[in-house]
């Protein structure tokens, strides 16, 4: 068997080259620019201006949601008319047809978000009270009082609660018209007043312990008209929502604390009581609660309440009761 001479593979490689397809120099070339294309029309550059416009405004604006979804709405249509009627471009013209319908919808989602909010005159007073200084939305408060409330009422001498008889876990009440008087054991304790609550010592003192009754009497010195929750459903409810909740431990504080300054000086003018707003401490939330709940408990009532009449302070009524149980 003969060895191939080396020397034939050199005199075939001409043939070889001059027959392998030449790729074209189009195709080399075909992703540099060597030539740029005209410029486009004024369309396209007013479209890419809006969007810049939308990008940048400030995030700390009011309206900066609104307002950066409109500039895209008015980017995309620039754009579909640009590619529809100078670019005869499909692509372009679909896939900002698609980011114009979204950018609607959410337009007019956040348009929805920020429609008014009708609150019924009769809570008005209420929500512009107690719950707007704490900045709760009105959207918020509809919902607070639209699902699970009632608006109920009470002729003059008609009770709101008797001691002993009825039951703290059913309700919590928000007095929106009239005033009640709070008593015990037919003596007098102290009034309640318009956007204040009526039960709120009791709600507080038995959060933990359910099942007890009223240690007062709470009866409607005039015709008066309520806002009341259902307990349960409005627990429930408080607890899904954090903020809210915040906002009702903070408003019953204060007008536990509030009740206690009238309970200590009842010789308050009415108008001296409504303007009082203090902040709420545990001491007068504990001592409110033993004043208004812990004083059935006594067998020396009634000189617990002379010198609470007198205008005695918490802390020495509260020391009277701990002597009067000691044996």
């Amino acid at each position: 068997m003969s060895t191939p001479d080396p020397t034939s593979f050199l005199t075939m490689l001409p043939t070889l080259t001059s027959s392998t397809p030449e790729v074209p120099a189009v195709e080399v070339n075909a992703t540099s620019c060597q030539q740029w294309e005209q410029v486009n029309h004024m369309l396209f550059h007013l479209g890419n201006l809006s969007l810049l416009l939308g990008l940048l405004i400030p995030t700390t604006l009011g309206l900066h949601m609104i307002l950066l979804r409109l500039l895209l709405m008015t980017g995309c249509s620039l754009f579909i008319a640009w590619a529809t009627l100078y670019r005869c471009n499909l692509d372009v013209m679909v896939w900002n047809v698609v980011f114009l319908v979204v950018n609607f919808m959410h337009l007019f989602f956040l348009l929805y978000k920020r429609r008014p909010i009708k609150i019924d005159r009769e809570l008005r007073a209420v929500y512009k009270r107690m719950f707007e200084p704490l900045h709760v939305q009105e959207a918020l408060f509809q919902r607070l009082t639209g699902q699970f409330c009632t608006i109920q009422t009470l002729k003059k001498g008609q009770a709101y609660a008797a001691e002993d008889k009825t039951s703290v876990d059913e309700r919590l009440s928000i007095l929106l018209k009239g005033k009640m008087k709070v008593s015990y054991r037919g003596h007098f304790l102290h009034n309640i007043y318009t956007n204040s609550f009526i039960d709120s010592p009791e709600f507080r003192s038995t959060e933990m312990h359910r099942g007890e009754k009223f240690q007062v009497t709470i009866v409607a010195e005039e015709n008066c008209k309520f806002l009341c929750w259902s307990r349960e459903r409005l627990t429930y409810f408080l607890e899904s929502d954090t903020f809210l909740n915040e906002v009702f431990k903070y408003l019953i504080g204060k007008d536990i604390t509030n009740k206690l300054y009238t309970l200590n000086d009842p010789t308050l003018s009415d108008k001296a009581v409504k303007k009082m707003d203090r902040q709420p401490s545990l001491c007068s939330q504990l001592s409110m609660m033993q004043m208004r709940n812990s004083m059935a408990s006594t067998s020396d009532t009634d000189d617990v309440l002379n010198q609470i009449l007198r205008g005695g302070s918490a802390g020495s009524s509260l020391h009277h009761i701990n002597r009067t149980r000691q044996p």
